[in-house]
């Protein structure tokens, strides 16, 4: 006989008497500037996972999942053609959500609960792309609606995709790269300052022309075992939070017109599947701005989640001390670090209730 499973809220996956919607403040966040995050596909089933509480708070969130690259994979960078918009095709965390709606029965007071929490999710206009079996589903627990806008803010889908990819804009680089970031082959279109027969990824990198073009924003199409992982655009003004060689303090920038951030890449993982992340996805130097953090203490995570070292923070906690340099709302943001604490609070006293049952 079966586990009975016990109830999760769709929208926060966690159980129903730990569920995040009510504490979060509503309307969410307006954030001026957006967040583009790229989530391990390890990360999003973690009970501590961090970025349910950013996709929650936040009115301007996206979400993609990014996989290991195990054997080889192919980026395909081009201009963001007339007919692309913000495209993001990765929708695997919404079949995610479908898994968990699937096997829920919920009561009439944790319905309302979550109908409660709707009004945060309903200001993106993109049109969903879903399948009508798992939205039949969905429909008969009267959450279609809720999931299906959960899905545009997470998967950035719209109706062009069809129309987007039979214009075929002009493809700018072209990578094939084999696992732990070792690049095999590149190809480009892009007017570079040197005399090499054959220029390489750093060639392009070192080329203020190239750059330039790709400062004005790109889309970028990620091909693994010969399937589309994820397509995604990246907006001019984004820029990369990871502590990289060419990454500044978010100070530095403020007086450069030019650097303006607009857009925020957040990589969501550990520390090992963050760094895995970054150099598995060499589209990530193609980024004019690189910015860090350099903060003391350490994180809200301490006892539940172990980090490396002081300083290192979750996901949200990053996003959020970022933003907050950058001079978003900080009442807003302040919300999102309180349902933080409150979620790990959550999880370190199941622990204990756990660990009593057990002496």
């Amino acid at each position: 006989m079966g586990t009975k499973r016990r109830p999760t809220c769709p929208s926060c996956d966690k159980p129903s008497q730990l569920c995040l919607c009510k504490k979060m403040r509503s309307p969410c966040l307006d954030n001026q500037v957006s967040v583009t995050i790229l989530q391990h596909s390890l990360e999003r089933k973690h009970a501590l996972n961090s970025t349910r509480i950013a996709r929650l708070g936040l009115k301007n969130v996206g979400v993609t999942t990014v996989f290991d690259v195990h054997h080889e994979a192919e980026f395909v960078i081009r201009v963001v053609g007339s007919g692309c918009s913000k495209i993001g095709t990765n929708q695997s965390d919404f079949d995610y959500r479908l898994e968990n709606v699937a096997s829920l029965k919920l009561d009439d007071s944790f319905k309302l609960g979550i109908s409660g929490n709707v009004e945060n999710l309903k200001s993106e206009k993109n049109v969903v792309l879903v399948d009508h079996g798992s939205l039949k589903v969905a429909e008969s627990l009267n959450l279609s609606q809720h999931l299906s806008e959960i899905s545009c803010r997470d998967s950035r889908v719209t109706d062009k995709i069809g129309s987007c990819e039979e214009s075929r804009s002009e493809d700018l680089i072209r990578i094939c790269m084999k696992k732990l970031g070792v690049i095999s082959n590149v190809s480009h279109s892009l007017t570079l300052e040197t005399n090499v027969e054959d220029p390489s990824f750093d060639h392009i990198l070192a080329s203020p022309a190239a750059m330039d073009v790709l400062a004005k924003g790109f889309v970028v199409t990620k091909f693994s075992e010969g399937k589309r992982e994820f397509e995604l655009e990246v907006p001019p003004g984004s820029a990369l939070l990871f502590p990289s060689e060419e990454s500044v303090k978010i100070n530095d920038l403020k007086e450069k017109e030019e650097l303006k951030v607009r857009n925020l890449i957040v990589l969501d993982g550990t520390w090992s599947k963050a760094r895995r992340i970054y150099l598995e996805n060499p589209w990530l130097k193609l980024l004019r701005c690189h910015v860090k953090l350099e903060m003391e203490g350490t994180s809200l995570y301490k006892e539940v989640r172990r980090q490396p070292r002081a300083g290192c923070l979750s996901t949200v906690e990053s996003i959020v001390y970022t933003m907050k340099e950058i001079g978003e709302d900080p009442e807003g943001l302040d919300n999102m670090l309180n349902v933080f604490e409150s979620m790990v609070e959550d999880q370190r006293r199941c622990k204990d209730e756990n660990f009593e049952k057990i002496i």
